[in-house]
Order: structure tokens, then C-alpha cells, then sequence
């Protein structure tokens, strides 16, 4: 390209200046001859240069003007890359356009959020579920938009593993489910959902199973009572209602058991805070539960070990937490074979308090530890109705800890062990 830039320029000039030259000698004048050329080739380059500098001011949405030699090149290259360029804003702005198109048809509200917090772009879903106005809020903090608490802790927090359901902001009787994604340099995309037939459906489940277990716990408690005054009876009973007895009251215990943990999880679904928060000494609670396991494991003859590393105390409901904490613990004594080891931890570093209940029983396969939390849910269903487990343990577990800011990890290796640990922020930390 340089080669050809050089060629045309000595060209052009040789073919400017031999004429001056010719000229030059015949009037005896080739100094002057030879400036007049240069002038008139400098002046011709000039009258280029402005041509081309008013082209790009006022009209560069144009074809670049017409021109030869070096100058016309130059203008020619311009208007090729000028036509790609354009070409390739076509194409780019029909990917925009379809995708918006296609983002505009959808039923859940997308809205894409720069780095800051500041609104860029939203889909018609977001104005109607949000109550978000073209182009008024462009610009604006979402934060300063959707104002609920809840959800200005969840967009602060800046990551974003779990989906955060709340009341819409527009109809409190509408809930929504906000999940947001990275993407590019720091922007964010949100995705907002009706979840609202989930939502009602969901609590429909837990006020039925609240109300049920409620009602069976009158007619149970009747029923549990003649049984223990049959039992406890000065006459005579016939041998053969003897071990019929002893099973019906070992079953209504159990579903004695079943209820209260069911009304139990009930209380823990229904509010959303923890009610009358104090300190807890997680190490005096601790004792005591141990104390406990050994009665329960008696004389299948468990080591129990408890280790105290902080006197931290930990701030919200003692009864709640003494729940979750002792469900651990008795899971782990009913689950671990006879002259087995069990260790209690309670320790604080610099990311909070932790309990770890860990034990050398025959562990669990990694396909169920993600759903040992769910209700009902069983690794081994005859297993589970030998140790007279209820299956809500560990549900409890997790709703508590949900309430206390905490979560729970569980690390379980077949044929080793299993390692519950509950982790708890510094700002439980009293």
C-alpha cells in the first residue's frame, strides 16, 4: 500500500512538474517555473483536504466526494469501509431488534441493569409487574424503584446463587421471584416471575398440614391417655392384648412424635423473623444435649464427645435453636452403629460461630445428601422406621437455621461418617 501511495504522488508530480520544467527553459525561467507547479500541486492537494474535512463535518451519512489520483483512493477505501461498516449496523441492529422483539413477548419481566444499580433496558412484563415507565425511570437505581428491604439486602449482596420471593410493589397480593445474572462488565440482568399460584398453593399445603396436625393432636392425646390406663390397670389383663397394647402405645407415640414435629415446622414456615431474639450460651445448651443423647443412647454404648472452642454467644430463639442443634445430635446417635464415636464442635473464626456434629457411621451416598432436608424424605425407609425417625429432623433444621441467617453443610462419605455443620454470620455473634 505504501509502495502504490509513493508511486502515485511521484507520478502525479512528474507529470506536474516536467511541463513547468519544459516551460522553464524555454523563457529561461526554471526556478520559477518549477514553484508555479509545486504551488498549483500543494493548492490542488489543500482544496482536497478541505473538501474532504467538510465531507466529514457535515455530511459523513454520505458518499465521500469524487476525486483522482492519491485523493480518490483514499476516498474510495473510505466509502468501502464506509458500506461494510454500514452493512454490518444493519445486521447488528436486526439481532437487536429480535431479540428485544422476543424479550418483549415474553410473560416474565426482564430488565437489564448496568453496573452502578441504574436502569438500561426492561421488556413490557416489567412495566406491568413493576410498575416501571418508559423512558421516565431510564436511568434510575432499581434500588430506589423496588424499595422493599428484602430486596435491596438481596441486590446488595452481589451474588446471586438462590431466588428471592416476595410481594409485588405494585399488588401485595401479587408475589413475585426475582433471580439476577451476571453478565459483561459488571451489568446485571434480572428476571422477575409470578409466582404468585406457587405462592398461594404453598401456603394452602402449610395451613392444612398445620390445621391436621393440630386436630389429631386432641383425639391422640385421648386415645395415648386409655391406652396408659389400660396399661397401668390393677386387673388382669389377657396375655394376648398385652404385646397388642404395647405396640399401639409405641405407634401413638410415634405419632406423637410426627405431630409436634409437624407443628414445629408449621410455626417455623408461618413467621418469617425470629420472635424474641437474645443471647443463647450455645455451650451450656450443648451439655445439656449431650446429657440427652447419652440417655438416648443408653446401652448401645456411644462415645459422645462435646468440644466448647468459644463462649460466644449467639443471638435468637433458644428454643428454636436448641431444636435444631439436638435433632443433629439424636439423628446422629440413632443412625450411628452401637459403640460408635460421635463429636459435638461449637467454635467462632473471623467468618462466624460454627456447630459441627460429626460421627463414624455408614455415612450417606452423595445422590441424597442434596434432598436430606426435604420433608419426609427418607435415604432408607426401613432404617428410618426402625429408629422411629419422624423424616422432619432435618427440615427443622434447615428452617431454623433460614431464620438465624445461618445454613447448614453436609459432608458424608459412605462407610466413614457423616459431618453436619451449621454456620452462623457475625452479626449473630453477641
Amino acid at each position: 500500500m505504501r509502495t502504490n501511495w509513493l508511486g502515485g504522488v511521484t507520478y502525479r508530480l512528474f507529470w506536474i512538474l516536467l511541463p513547468c520544467l519544459v516551460l522553464g527553459l524555454v523563457f529561461g525561467q526554471v526556478a520559477w517555473a518549477l514553484v508555479v507547479g509545486l504551488s498549483a500541486y500543494l493548492a490542488w492537494n489543500l482544496r482536497q483536504m478541505l473538501r474532504f474535512h467538510h465531507w466529514l463535518i457535515h455530511r459523513p451519512n454520505e458518499a465521500p466526494p469524487e476525486t483522482k489520483g492519491v485523493w480518490g483512493d483514499i476516498f474510495d477505501s473510505i466509502y468501502h469501509m464506509q458500506r461494510r461498516d454500514k452493512r454490518m449496523r444493519e445486521r447488528l441492529q436486526m439481532v437487536i431488534d429480535r431479540i428485544q422483539a422476543s424479550t418483549a413477548a415474553l410473560s416474565d419481566a426482564v430488565v437489564m441493569i448496568d453496573r452502578n444499580g441504574q436502569l438500561e433496558w426492561w421488556n413490557h412484563a416489567a412495566e406491568r409487574m413493576l410498575g416501571l415507565r418508559s423512558p421516565d425511570d431510564s436511568g434510575q437505581y432499581v434500588t430506589n424503584l423496588i424499595r422493599d428491604p428484602r430486596f435491596v439486602e438481596f441486590f446488595e449482596q452481589n451474588h446471586y446463587q438462590d431466588a428471592l420471593d416476595i410481594p409485588s410493589p405494585i399488588d401485595v397480593s401479587a408475589w413475585l421471584q426475582y433471580t439476577i445474572t451476571h453478565y459483561g462488565d459488571g451489568d446485571r440482568l434480572m428476571v422477575v416471575r409470578d409466582v404468585t399460584r406457587l405462592h398461594n398453593l404453598e401456603q394452602m399445603r402449610k395451613d392444612f398440614v398445620a390445621n391436621v396436625s393440630h386436630e389429631l393432636r386432641t383425639p391422640l392425646t385421648v386415645v395415648v391417655g386409655y391406652l396408659e390406663t389400660l396399661q397401668d390397670s390393677d386387673e388382669p389383663l389377657n396375655p394376648r392384648w398385652k404385646r397388642a397394647l404395647h405396640q399401639m402405645q409405641q405407634q401413638a407415640a410415634r405419632m406423637q412424635s410426627l405431630l409436634n414435629d409437624l407443628l414445629m415446622l408449621a410455626r417455623l414456615e408461618t413467621a418469617d423473623q425470629v420472635i424474641e431474639e437474645k443471647p443463647v450460651d450455645i455451650g451450656l445448651m450443648l451439655q445439656g444435649i449431650r446429657k440427652d443423647a447419652q440417655a438416648l443412647s443408653a446401652e448401645r454404648g456411644h462415645l459422645i464427645t462435646l468440644e466448647v472452642a468459644s463462649n460466644t454467644r449467639l443471638k435468637g430463639s433458644e428454643v428454636e435453636l436448641r431444636s435444631a442443634f439436638s435433632n443433629l445430635v439424636f439423628n446422629a446417635v440413632k443412625y450411628t452403629p452401637d459403640q460408635g464415636e460421635i463429636h459435638i464442635r461449637w467454635w467462632q473464626d473471623d467468618m462466624g460461630a460454627h456447630l459441627s456434629v460429626s460421627d463414624n457411621g455408614a455415612g450417606i451416598a452423595p445422590q441424597h445428601i442434596h434432598r436430606l432436608t426435604e420433608r419426609f424424605y427418607r435415604v432408607d425407609s426401613s432404617r428410618s422406621t426402625h429408629t422411629g425417625g419422624t423424616g422432619l429432623g432435618l427440615a427443622i433444621v434447615k428452617h431454623v437455621l433460614l431464620r438465624h441467617q445461618g445454613k447448614l453443610d453436609i459432608i458424608s462419605t459412605p462407610g466413614h461418617g457423616s459431618t453436619f455443620t451449621c454456620h452462623f454470620p457475625t452479626t449473630r455473634l453477641d
